[in-house]
């Protein structure tokens, strides 16, 4: 998702000499010669809204009229992410077996509707064993393979990240007004994105990572808080019929885990030396960096839900 919790005038809060830019760098306000601030291009947010309407838009449609469609679209997300992702890994001479992940992953989300958690565990099981042991053979019997350890840790951690969590938006929805439940926790995201950003903008003064993301801001973080939390309430009384205070630990939930997602995310492409894993969505960047936020989300809904409802 966007970094929504960004810091404001950063000038005003005592840092003259540097400045934020959309892709969560810092950018030298006197490293250019003509005392311009060099800097990589923006987001392009026309564009950006555009593709963003567009897929919420799409996503509305398809769970109120034709739930069961999901799964193929989460299915498809799901290996575009996963390929971006091993991609970026390859780059950086991290050899991820990218065939057993995108097998296995397909495995784990198509397993979730009809088997439920024990397709999802089987699934996840088989998937990082597969993953392993091609790992092992991938240079030749012969030949000993180099940084195997280091290679399957950061596979098996890909399995967890990208489908073994999508796998409980799929889980969400197979159960009773499964739909609506995902439409709600899809809803409170946005919540939490938009809160963000707009208190980062108008109030966002104290740095919260700046190591990792220098945008966000503690103010924007209260924000997203506030957002979510009505969000919540309002989605999970009107939409779900359901206990109002069930919409506050939601909100709450998918605030903390929804910027850790994000947090990630942001972590690992800096570790990269990359922008963003891929270029599909024009303004967005790659469907990973859609699914930063949703996918963790996904896991605390399915957990709430079960929990609580």
């Amino acid at each position: 998702m966007s970094d929504g919790t960004i810091v404001a005038d950063e000038a005003a809060a005592g840092q003259p000499a540097a400045e934020t830019t959309g892709d969560d760098t810092v950018v030298d306000a006197t490293a250019a010669p003509s005392g311009q601030p060099t800097r990589r291009a923006g987001r392009n947010l026309p564009a950006a809204l555009l593709v963003g309407m567009t897929l919420g838009l799409s996503l509305i449609a398809i769970l109120l009229w034709a739930p069961r469609v999901l799964v193929g679209v989460i299915a498809v997300a799901i290996a575009v992410a996963t390929w971006e992702v091993a991609k970026r890994l390859r780059e950086a001479d991290v050899l991820v077996p990218r065939i057993p992940l995108l097998v296995g992953g397909q495995a784990i989300v198509w397993l979730a509707w009809p088997y439920g958690t024990t397709g999802v565990a089987g699934a996840f099981g088989a998937t990082a064993l597969a993953c392993m042991a091609w790992r092992l053979f991938d240079h030749g019997l012969a030949a000993t393979p180099r940084n195997f350890l280091r290679d399957t840790a950061i596979t098996v951690f890909v399995v967890s990240w990208i489908p073994l969590l999508a796998s409980f938006a799929v889980l969400l929805l197979s159960e009773p007004r499964g739909n609506l439940r995902v439409l709600t926790f899809m809803i409170l995201v946005v919540c939490s994105d938009v809160g963000g950003y707009a208190a980062g903008v108008l109030f966002g003064r104290h740095p919260m990572v700046p190591a990792i993301s220098p945008k966000k801001s503690w103010e924007g973080f209260g924000g997203s808080l506030v957002f979510c939390v009505i969000g919540g309430l309002l989605t999970v009384t009107l939409l779900l019929q359901a206990n109002s205070w069930v919409g506050v630990v939601l909100g709450v939930g998918l605030v903390f885990v929804a910027t850790c997602g994000d947090l990630i995310e942001s972590q690992i492409k800096r570790e990269l030396g990359i922008k963003d894993m891929g270029t599909l969505l024009p303004g967005h960047g790659g469907i990973m960096d859609r699914l930063d936020s949703m996918l963790p989300s996904a896991f605390v809904a399915w957990l709430v839900f079960t929990a609580l409802l």
